[in-house]
This record gives structure tokens, sequence and C-alpha cells, in this order.
């Protein structure tokens, strides 16, 4: 394998969404903003990768709530003036028909360079292909995912960017892997086998979803239609996908080696896929978050020089704050516990959790004991995610001075809410929540986790040092009410107490929360790891 100068080799990292920054709307939430922190600390720390992805021309959807109190949802065409235009272009065959598409390269957000394929163009029959992040359907999704792995794949090759690692962030740019098959038959006059046997050694794969269902599958006769077959058999892509066509089972089987997002992590994703004839063996190499995006410079500097912490962080608090109050016009009180939740609306992340005794939790909102700031985004045809958003807002009409819901989650709101809570409240499902990785944004700016043992959490929890866990890890059939008592056993007799009466003792904790996650939960850690496990 070709190397660097460095020793390491050259990393092209496919991924369907990046979030670099909240004015460049192109992705959805936390599969993006790890590609983002990803390449931000490859350029930080002089590594040899590059991004592939999508230029999304009206990125992922704008969710605000209607006069009745549900979500609806806005895409408004995005102008992305700053980006380097090529001059490339390369095609892929949709639907019988050649679609042609623009690459753009995009630098500027201190990240090693992304190029993002735009099928936008005057030539293209149905120019909206990269409109919506997931939008519409399954054929979109599938002439998406061809666009992303086969002409990223392309795009590569005509801007002669010499690749030795192919790393498939999730399963959508699986397609990428078919076409270096494809490439290795017709060039080298390789059997398939032996073709797929060379790919393997330049493929590696990150699974996320840690529920089967959430694991995209298509239709043999669907792929076939829309032309991702390129150039393979269905017997061929039947031993690759199996039937239907599992993007996650190809991903595994393409690779080399695959990796989960937290050890926890690594445990489920064995047993889910331990079943998989073929497939890579699946390491755990937690995910990180980069600290140059999302660590409070004051903080930092507090921090760094042993100073006083709870000065900076209470000038986050009051940035959050005043932006609440500029948005929602409820004005919240600085020297309030306040909880941060803020995430994707899926059910088995509980956002009601906290509210399920309202005799209990409802005290310390009308008594002006605890604030709660809520916010998510749920896809657009997630009916029970939006369900749920509309949920939270209503809980924000019941306790009008105590908690809020902020409308249009993106990086700007975490950013703030991760630096300027005090508590950061995380209870999904055990074992659902790969990994989680608000938290560590949290955990580094000093605001502390209480979380369910899930995730990154079980690796960094250290009960009442720095943060507080929910519940013991408990998976059963009555998990959801064992973990709402624990949730208020612990609030009622360590979170509140300490921080209205043991300030020390909070300022100990804040700092332990730092010290772990510098440590443990970086973007450095993880990289490091990426390129000693997963790479070599």
């Amino acid at each position: 394998m070709k190397k660097t100068q460095q020793g390491l080799p050259t990393v092209a990292y496919f991924c369907m969404e990046f979030g670099l920054h909240e004015s460049f709307p192109i992705y959805s939430g936390g599969l993006g903003i790890l590609a983002g922190d990803i390449l931000k600390e490859a350029k930080a720390s002089n590594l040899p990768m590059v991004g592939v992805g999508i230029l999304w021309r009206q990125g992922y959807t704008s969710q605000r709530i209607d006069d009745k109190g549900y979500p609806y949802d806005s895409y408004y065409e995005q102008r992305y003036d700053f980006l380097e235009d090529t001059g490339v272009t390369v095609q892929v065959r949709i639907r019988g028909r050649q679609v042609k598409c623009k690459i753009w390269k995009c630098t500027q957000f201190d990240n090693v360079p992304l190029y993002l394929l735009d099928a936008n163009l005057p030539e293209n029959d149905d120019r909206l292909i990269t409109g919506q992040l997931y939008g519409w359907f399954s054929e979109e999704r599938i002439a998406q995912e061809m666009i992303l792995g086969i002409a990223g794949y392309r795009a590569l090759k005509a801007l002669k960017i010499p690749v030795d690692i192919y790393h498939f962030n999730d399963s959508h740019p699986v397609f990428a892997g078919t076409e270096i098959i494809r490439e290795m038959m017709d060039e080298q006059g390789l059997s398939f086998d032996e073709a797929w046997k060379k790919a393997r050694e330049k493929i590696v794969f990150t699974t996320h979803t840690p529920v089967k269902a959430g694991n995209e599958e298509h239709d043999h006769e669907l792929l076939q239609y829309m032309g991702a077959y390129n150039g393979l058999t269905f017997g061929q892509m039947l031993r690759l996908g199996g039937e239907p066509f599992s993007m996650t089972v190809a991903g595994l089987r393409l690779a080399k080696k695959a990796n989960a997002v937290a050890q926890l992590h690594g445990e489920t994703a064995r047993r889910m896929w331990g079943g998989v004839s073929g497939a890579a063996e699946i390491i755990a190499i937690t995910n990180g978050v980069f600290p140059g995006a999302w660590q409070d410079p004051n903080i930092a500097k507090a921090y760094a020089s042993n100073g006083d912490l709870w000065a900076p962080h209470q000038q986050a608090k009051r940035e959050m704050i005043d932006e609440i109050y500029r948005r929602n016009g409820v004005k919240l009180d600085e020297e309030v516990l306040t909880f941060g939740f803020a995430r994707r609306a899926a059910p088995y992340k509980r956002g009601n959790l906290i509210f399920s005794k309202p005799e209990v939790i409802g005290e310390y909102l009308e008594k002006g004991k605890l604030q709660i700031i809520l916010s998510g985004k749920a896809h657009p045809n997630d009916l029970t995610g939006k369900d749920i958003v509309a949920e939270m807002y209503r809980m924000s009409k019941r306790y009008p001075q105590s908690v809020v819901f902020i409308e249009d989650y993106d990086i700007k709101i975490g950013r703030l809410l991760t630096r300027g809570c005090d508590v950061w409240l995380n209870n999904p499902r055990r074992p659902q929540e790969a990994s989680g990785t608000s938290g560590m944004k949290a955990a580094m700016n000093g605001v502390l986790n209480f979380s369910v043992l899930d995730g990154w959490w079980p690796e960094g929890c250290v009960h009442g040092v720095n943060g507080w866990q929910i519940g013991d890890g408990y998976e059963g059939k009555d998990q959801d009410e064992k973990d709402r008592d624990s949730l208020y056993k612990v609030l009622e007799s360590e979170v509140i107490p300490t921080y209205y009466r043991k300030h020390e003792k909070w300022l100990e904790m804040m700092r332990a929360s730092i010290d772990m996650s510098h440590q443990q939960f970086s973007t450095a850690r993880m990289l490091k790891e990426y390129y000693d496990k997963l790479y070599c």
C-alpha cells in the first residue's frame, strides 16, 4: 500500500452529509456532525484525508411549529458562493439516463478538502436528485446513493487524487464498492471474486444504527431499474447484500474492517450482524468531538490555566439565555439549574421521560427550581418523530416560564446549549443509542451529563464525580419505568442538592467532566485509532 510522507495511507471519507457550520446546511444530525468534525481534525492534525459528499442545493428541512403546535417543513434553494469550482464533471447512469455531476471543493471551515457532487445542471432531466438531503422516497434515495458512491469514486479518479483507503461512513456510499469491483473486472480482467477480494483491501466501513429496522434495504427489482447494479449481475449483488439488498450487509462484506462507534455499540453490532457470512470483523472505536468547534474558548482558557470555571460558564449561560429570549421571547433565570435536551426526534430517545410524572417534576418547574431547554427535529416523512416534536412543544406551553422549545434545531443551537446549560440530559432506551456525541460536547464545556448508561456514557461516567447515571444498564421490558424512577431519584437526591447547596462540589465535577472528555472523547484520539486500527 502506498503511504504519504507521514507514513500514513491517504483516506477518502465518504458520507451522505457533512456538518461543518450552520451556514452550510448539507447535514441533518449526528452522522453529519461527526463527519464534519473528522474533516476538521484531519486538517488540524495534518492527516492525509479528503471528504466525498453531495452538495444538497435545498439542504435539509427547516422545521418550524405551526399555529396548532405541530411541526411543518420548508425547503429553500441555498447559495453556496464560497465553494471552489473544480471545473470537473463526472457521469453516472440512473434510470437509463446519464446524469452529469459537477464537482465542487470546500475548504472554508478549517477542514481538509471536501469534494461535493452536484446534479443541479441544465443538461440533466432531473436536477433535483441532489436537491433535498434524505428527501422523497426509495427511488430518489437510491439515485442519491448512486451519485455519492459511483459518481463519488469517479470524481476522485477524475481529480487525479490518489487514494489508499475508502472509508464508508454508514451504508449510503456502498455503491462505491461495487464500482471499484466493476472497474477491476473491466480494466484488469479479473473475475468477480478476484475483484471483490482486491477491493476489500481498500475499503473500511463504519456502522451506526443499532436497530435492524433502521438499516436500509432495497428490492433488487428497484435496484435493477435504477441502474444500481452498474454492470454487476443479480447473482453478484445477491452475494454482496442478500435479498432484499441490505446496504449494511453489503458494507460489511465489502470491507476489510468495520467499526462500531462506542464500546457498547460494538457488542450490540457484533450481536446484530454476527450471522452475516463473509462480514468484516467489527471493532469498536468510540466517537469523539473536535474541541475547536465545540469547546467555549473561555472555558478552554480557564481549564488550561486551572482557573475559575464558573465565570466563563455563567457567561456562556447568559449568551444562551439571551439567544433564547431573542428567538422565543422567554427570559430564563441564569441562577436556576438548567437542563438541556436536544437531538433528533426518535421514540427510543424518550424526550418525554422527565415529564412522565408531572406531580413530581411539575413542582420544580412551577417553583422556579428547574429549567429545561428542548430542541429537536424530525425527518420530514417521520410522523411519529413529528408527534414527539409536538409533545416537546406542548411541554413548553404547559410550563411557559420554565420549559422552552427551540425550533429548527441546528449546529448553532447545539453549540449554544452544549456550552450554556448546566446539565445535559440523555435517556435513550439502552442499547439503542450508538454513541451520542452531544454529551461529549457538553462534557468538554463542563456541562454535567445526566444519562442512561448507553452509547459513549458507560465509558466516561464516574457517578457523582463527573456526572450522573440513570439506572444501572437494565434492558428489560419494564425499562421505561425503572429508568424513570432512577431519573427522579437521582435528580432529587443528588443533582438538585449539589447545584444549590454544594457549589464547590459542582465545580469539581465540572473540571472532572472536562478532564474526562479531553482524555477519552476527542477526535484526535478517534482519528489516531482509525489510522492505527482501521486503516492499517
